[in-house]
């Protein structure tokens, strides 16, 4: 019997170009991990901000009941949030390394590889997205410590590491926008801290959606951070239900990092300008 022979696609093809896409893709994002591995010190500064939300204002604000949390306690309600928040502010400042390569030519070096610019900006989203998984190990780790009610199935434990990942990437990319179109790091800081903010308390992060005035509600149904904060909520907590379904919430990260990812690509050259 003649052993079956894999052919590869030709040259040139859809499915060559497709396979050439992930490959340079996959590349990028295990460069930029290897950075992270080099430094991890990085990863434990930056959980210790959210961290002190668990501790401190998790703890003081479980002893009010003025805060409708529906079955859940405070503690359980939060704990989601802070990983979102966690996820936004490591992410949201990602774009900063963009501005650095460029000053050292590095993205002079990345815009003449056989790479496109989409594969470009995937693989440093997605390398964003396992940062991002990195300090939610350690986020979920201490909301154990704490006694929330967390999940701990296998199909809760992967969902909440995809969403996690999926939430890096997007803000990392948004973040990755900004860079290029704001071109110098000063400008860049000022941009990121105005964002991030409004970011976060527009989302349903640490309280409600019934909480807010009808203004602030109108605006968290755009806000990217609310649908994340649901899909952990409902991911990670016993009984914990998002202001949205699952799918819905899944279907509006993946749509908003698509369009992300698409006008990074664009954007990208015009860096070196």
């Amino acid at each position: 019997m003649t052993p079956s022979v894999r052919v590869a696609p030709p040259h040139g093809s859809a499915d060559w170009r497709a396979a050439a896409f992930v490959r340079h893709s996959l590349a990028i994002a295990q460069v930029e991990v290897a950075k992270i591995m080099r430094d991890p010190t990085e990863l434990l500064t930056r959980a210790i901000q959210p961290a002190l939300w668990l501790i401190v204002f998790g703890q003081v604000f479980s002893r009010t009941r003025a805060i409708p949390t529906g079955t859940l306690s405070y503690i359980d309600f939060l704990a989601p949030g802070v990983l979102a928040q966690s996820v936004l502010f490591s992410a949201i400042f990602y774009g900063i390394a963009v501005i650095w390569e460029r000053d050292l030519g590095i993205v002079h070096k990345l815009l003449v590889s056989p790479a496109s610019r989409g594969a470009l900006v995937l693989g440093k989203a997605l390398s964003a997205g396992l940062r991002a998984l990195a300090q939610a190990v350690i986020i979920v780790l201490l909301t154990a410590l704490m006694g929330v009610n967390l999940r701990y199935d296998v199909a809760s434990l992967l969902g909440v590491a995809a969403v996690v990942v999926l939430g890096g990437a997007l803000f990392s990319t948004f973040s990755f926008i900004i860079a290029c179109l704001v071109k110098t790091r000063e400008r860049f800081m000022g941009v990121g801290q105005v964002l991030t903010m409004p970011l976060f308390f527009a989302s349903n992060a640490i309280y409600p959606l019934a909480m807010m005035p009808p203004w602030l509600r109108a605006i968290s149904q755009y806000n990217p951070l609310t649908y994340l904060v649901n899909a952990l909520r409902t991911l990670m907590i016993h009984g914990g239900e998002g202001s949205t379904s699952l799918s819905v919430d899944l279907l509006v990260l993946g749509a908003v990092f698509v369009v992300l990812v698409a006008i990074a690509a664009r954007l990208y050259e015009g860096i070196v300008r």
